[in-house]
């Protein structure tokens, strides 16, 4: 280990999850490699890293054997994983006769409908013709998923997946509804190994073995249709492989128990039950919600068991279920881009959703896979 200036240590803690200790060493080969931050308290706190931080000296090498600058927009900041940022392409267009939301054109990405109801907990029953559009935008958005989960393979960057998804959802009519939501600069969210969430696509090339996360939200005629999969890249591992499964199979039981007079609260118990049972956290600071011609909107629908939610489903709601399920803890931690949500330990995460709607026996799936009998993408291979 190597000491850094008395400077930089005033200014460093320990780069151990969970340890605030001050930073008094720097690990010897990121100076060497020129790779920001590694900083620890103690010799015991660097060899108890090791396993997961000798991953970055590798990655490091191998970009330099390949040629690829060393990027970093935010100097000194400490990832908690292997994954960084790359740079971005430039913002795409989309074509003037498109119809699209609010915030779309709004400089600051404001929402204006979603906030003149905001922490209203009344929940929208949808009537016939609102239902009809909520089908067909998410059927849309279905097919639009379907083009990510297809381009998920090993050389292929996270922007790519992003253009395809661009092309793929003006291409039906729609207007990709993450794109300058509150300023997101791209037209969906892909999340990598222990990205959570909102992951920003970049130019970072997909790798074997990584575990990548497609969001995709279409607008279309005044509708948004939610969903999201979990996508293998190459030769994933049985632990990632586990954790994708259960992932999904606390989706699946969530669903199962949706229908008139349910109180929303109770999907966050039949979630976390399932995922403790394996071993596995669930995230709580990201949750599902309604969806028709809002974006966000009432009800909130916590993943986590002994939540406050309010609200009894009815015919006529329709909302998400997104668990976002963690290796290990639970709490995240954002990004300076303030949306690339990471858990704390930098131990991979999982997430799948579903835009639902209450019938008056049920629940009908909006957003299912229309392929080989519904089953994720993963279960394919």
């Amino acid at each position: 280990m190597t000491a850094p200036t008395i400077s930089t240590i005033l200014s460093r803690v320990c780069e151990t999850p969970g340890c605030d200790k001050k930073a008094v060493l720097q690990c010897p080969t990121c100076i060497k490699l020129e790779i920001p931050g590694s900083f620890f308290c103690s010799q015991d706190c660097f060899k108890g890293n090791w396993s997961s931080h000798k991953a970055i000296h590798k990655k490091a090498k191998n970009d330099k054997a390949a040629g690829v600058d060393a990027y970093n927009p935010w100097p000194g900041y400490s990832f908690t994983g292997t994954v960084k940022p790359y740079p971005l392409s430039e913002k795409r267009l989309v074509p003037e006769h498109i119809p699209r939301p609010d915030y779309a054109t709004h400089l600051d990405g404001y929402p204006t409908s979603e906030r003149a109801v905001k922490g209203s907990t009344n929940i929208q029953v949808l009537d016939d013709e609102q239902i009809e559009g909520m089908r067909v935008v998410c059927r849309l958005g279905r097919e639009i998923l379907d083009v990510a989960g297809a381009a998920a393979e090993v050389g292929v960057t996270t922007d790519e997946i992003d253009r395809l998804v661009h092309e793929a959802t003006i291409e039906r009519e729609c207007y990709p509804s993450p794109l300058n939501y509150y300023n997101f600069p791209k037209s969906c969210c892909t999340s990598v190994n222990e990205v959570i969430c909102h992951g920003i696509p970049d130019m970072r090339p997909l790798e074997d073995g990584d575990i990548v996360n497609a969001d995709i939200t279409a607008y279309h005629r005044g509708f948004h249709g939610d969903l999201n999969e979990t996508f293998f890249v190459g030769n994933v591992d049985e632990k990632s492989k586990k954790l994708v499964r259960i992932t999904y199979e606390c989706l699946k039981k969530a669903i199962d128990i949706v229908k008139p007079g349910m109180r929303y609260r109770d999907i966050g118990n039949v979630i976390q039950s399932h995922a403790q049972a394996h071993g596995y956290s669930v995230v709580r600071s990201y949750c599902g919600h309604g969806i028709h011609s809002l974006f966000h909107c009432a009800p909130s629908v916590p993943h986590y068991a002994k939540n406050k939610a309010i609200g009894i489903m009815k015919p006529g709601h329709t909302f998400t279920i997104e668990p976002m399920i963690s290796e290990g803890s639970w709490r995240d931690k954002t990004w300076p881009d303030e949306w690339t949500a990471v858990t704390q330990d930098g131990l991979k995460s999982a997430q799948f959703e579903q835009t639902l709607l209450v019938t008056e026996t049920g629940v009908d799936i909006l957003t299912a896979r229309t392929t080989n009998n519904g089953q994720p993408w993963f279960m394919d291979s």
